[in-house]
């Protein structure tokens, strides 16, 4: 990077703005991004692809860049709201990334009124001295608006979100119930008592489950049947339901809304194992031995009757209590609830026998009043209904693998590879620093991990300590090349248990149908890969490793199985941003309504700009910048993952209590700010017996005279006097009380991309 070369050449990336009016040019080969100041923004927008060539490092060695050509402008609409200043109308990207307001020509404005959120369409580009200029393509409503957050974000996200004609007419064509013609060649299961077992909320059912005790051998066992909706029957390759699917690659969940990968008759009727009628499905039957062991399994196109529907809750009841009013109800089934919890147990045995990673880790539900508002939010708890079925589906999958792998077909494998060189050294160093006694090899088992997790669980840092252990492992990708999967600890793994919401166990189904019938799948002539693809594409080529014997070239048909696996990834994390984009949306504004009010926290994050807090009472999390954390300078530590004042030895770490105030929401930047208030004792003495060695009676009784910081800038050290001048005391040097940041501002360059 250091050579005149590198200074000289071009490279070629995608913009991705900052909402200070900067920019990064996300590379194609993978390399670090180069740094765009503001000038070099003025004639390009978020999301344009560019040439770019780097013309200086800045003092950490990173590359700042100039734009030397446009190859292409993004044709991704702009949503915003519409604003008049002063006889000039104008939108105001939602999306601060873009960085320029859009000129709208008075008759461009179409039925918008001034205030309402719009989607723009660009008809001039920016120019080094000229805004881009749009006109009104769609009125979404005003902002406040039920659901405004999900309009929004499905279309900054490019969510599909409405279905073709055709495939729309192509659904209203299908039958309403199972025919007779539709029987053929299938296992007639519809006398075995399968039932589902799901949330609350849960609308389409796409796995009924039943066990029975059986001989495995000379031993004691049991046989495990798992039913999955059989989508393929219905969606056929090529057709205009399965190109609206694909397109879509999965269900996108948002909090009262769900935007389906498959037409509501497929989703909620036909392929919904829905109690008391007759449905097709896929069936996994397997023989399960005492150890949790899979010694035989076979794949049977099936029809089914659903005996029940049962709720999470409502089976974890039973399994308490099989003589409660819960058990009363559903007497006739619960001898097989037992033997599925008996399975279960038997599975779990060998999960952890494999060294399978499994922390324990608090999920969140965001509970909505009827106009779309927060009323609260609650933890996820999972109980053993959650883990039966959950070991239930891994069982189904890791069968579906091992099915295609020996029949060599081509097919998407679920992958999960182990850690990174780079993040295994920092997560070395990380559990040297703060004294655990464990560690992991150069080659890392999952067992490791777990290993970590177990010996950890008692210290008060446990929660730190598995944090880090799960920021240390990669995403799970789809591809048709087999490398296992790191956290299950599974040489072969797929998703085959979903095929109503994820587009790759619909192709997994096909899959195995084939095989079955002794056939070869053929992909369909997929569409053009959309932005999210391609830029997954190039940055997981820029991790393969450089092969040590040449390889031969790939076939068409692997090259196709490598972009359907690619699509569906990048479509799984669009359909993540758009859900967290909307949940922190809320989030937003369920926190402006608690302005001014204090609430206990814990660090979850911790960066060179500030601390990351999650509130105990409301599961949220907000930034307390590190000019907010006193009168001195603050140190980031990586490998302790810490902030350290240089005069106290105030620290603040993963998983440090702390009292915050909330002092300012940002709906537009999705971002809540906080401020230290007092409250904070804990992490002022202890800083003080690192200093001292000791704690005196008097000095726990001097932190409570502290007053509330009265301005932006005031942080622990500027709240609580007394303490102040006792802390500098004992550090042995005068401080000036003037608030020092070792880093910049999150909002300025080397915090967080946009």
């Amino acid at each position: 990077m250091n050579d005149k070369n590198s200074l000289l050449a071009e490279f070629e990336g995608v913009v991705s703005g900052h909402r200070d009016g900067h920019g990064f040019v996300v590379r194609d080969d993978g390399q670090p991004d180069i740094y765009l100041p503001s000038n070099e923004m003025r004639a390009v927008l978020h999301k344009d692809r560019v040439k770019a060539r780097i013309v200086r490092l800045d003092r950490k060695g990173r590359p700042e860049g100039r734009v030397t050509e446009i190859i292409e402008r993004s044709d991704a609409p702009i949503i915003g709201r519409l604003l008049q200043e002063s006889g000039v109308w104008l939108v105001a990207p939602e999306d601060k990334r873009y960085g320029q307001d859009v000129l709208i020509p008075k008759g461009a404005t179409g039925s918008a009124k001034p205030g309402q959120v719009v989607v723009v369409e660009l008809t001039e580009p920016p120019a080094l001295y000229g805004q881009p200029v749009g006109r009104v393509k769609e009125v979404l409503g005003e902002i406040d608006d039920p659901g405004m957050e999900i309009e929004i974000a499905v279309r900054k996200y490019g969510v599909p979100h409405e279905f073709s004609e055709a495939a729309l007419a192509q659904a209203r064509a299908l039958p309403d119930h199972v025919r007779a013609s539709d029987l053929r060649h299938r296992v007639d299961l519809r006398d075995v008592p399968l039932v589902t077992i799901d949330g609350e909320d849960a609308r389409d059912f796409d796995d009924a489950v039943y066990c029975e005790p059986a001989r495995v051998g000379k031993a004691k066992g049991w046989r495990l049947l798992v039913a999955i909706a059989d989508v393929s029957h219905y969606v056929q390759t090529g057709t205009a339901i399965d190109v609206d699917a694909y397109d879509r690659a999965t269900s996108v969940y948002f909090p009262r809304r769900v935007i389906p990968m498959l037409p509501e008759k497929l989703s909620n009727g036909l392929c919904s194992l829905n109690p008391g009628v007759e449905r097709l499905c896929m069936v996994c039957d397997m023989l399960i031995t005492a150890k949790g062991e899979i010694h035989a399994y076979q794949f049977y196109p099936g029809v089914m009757f659903s005996h029940a529907r049962f709720t999470y809750n409502e089976v974890a009841a039973i399994l308490q209590n099989t003589r409660g009013p819960e058990a009363q109800n559903r007497k006739a089934l619960v001898p097989y609830l037992l033997n599925l919890h008996d399975v279960y147990r038997a599975l779990l045995a060998a999960r952890n026998q494999r060294g399978a990673v499994d922390f324990e880790t608090v999920e969140t539900q965001i509970v909505c009043d009827e106009s779309g508002r927060i009323e609260k939010i609650v933890p996820r708890t999972r109980n053993d209904a959650h883990k039966l079925i959950e070991e239930a589906m891994l069982a189904a999958n890791v069968c579906s693998a091992e099915f295609i792998a020996m029949s060599k077909h081509p097919g998407l494998f679920r992958v999960h590879e182990g850690p990174t060189p780079e993040k295994q050294e920092l997560l070395r160093n990380y559990l040297k620093a703060v004294g655990v006694g464990l560690s992991i090899s150069d080659d890392p088992k999952p067992s490791e991990f777990q290993q970590i997790a177990d010996a950890t669980k008692d210290r008060p840092d446990s929660q730190q300590i598995h944090t880090m252990l799960l920021r240390s492992m990669q995403q799970a990708i789809y591809t048709p090349i087999n490398s296992g999967h790191f956290g299950l600890a599974f040489e072969a793994y797929t998703h085959f248990t979903s095929p109503i919401r994820r587009y790759p166990d619909l192709l997994v189904h096909r899959v195995i149908k084939a095989i079955l019938h002794k056939q070869k799948y053929q992909l369909p002539t997929l569409p053009t890969p959309g932005e999210a693809h391609a830029k997954l594409s190039k940055r997981l080529a820029s991790r393969v490793k450089a092969p040590t014997q040449p390889v031969r070239k790939p076939t068409a048909d692997t090259l196709a199985w490598q972009a359907a696996g690619l699509h569906c990834s990048a479509n799984e994390r669009r359909a993540d941003e758009a859900s967290r984009d909307v949940e922190a949306w809320l989030k937003c504004k369920y926190m402006r309504e608690h302005l001014g009010e204090e609430f206990s926290g814990i660090v979850t994050a911790v960066t060179s700009f500030g601390i990351f807090v999650t509130l105990d009472a409301m599961y949220v999390e907000g930034l307390v910048h590190i000019t907010e954390l006193g009168g001195e300078y603050f140190r980031f530590d990586e490998a302790r993952q810490e902030l350290r004042g240089e005069r106290t030895g105030i620290r603040y770490a993963l998983g440090s209590r702390v009292q915050v105030q909330v002092s300012r929401v940002d709906l537009d930047g999705r971002r809540i700010d906080f401020r230290l208030v007092t409250g904070n004792d804990d992490v002022v003495l202890r800083a003080m017996r690192d200093k001292t060695g000791t704690t005196t009676r008097d000095e726990a009784p001097a932190a409570r005279k502290g007053k509330r910081p009265t301005h932006a800038t005031s942080g622990v050290a500027a709240s609580i006097p007394d303490l102040k001048s006792a802390v500098r005391k004992a550090a042995g040097k005068k401080g000036s009380g003037k608030p020092r940041a070792a880093g910049p501002k999150p909002n300025k360059r080397g915090g967080r991309r946009g």
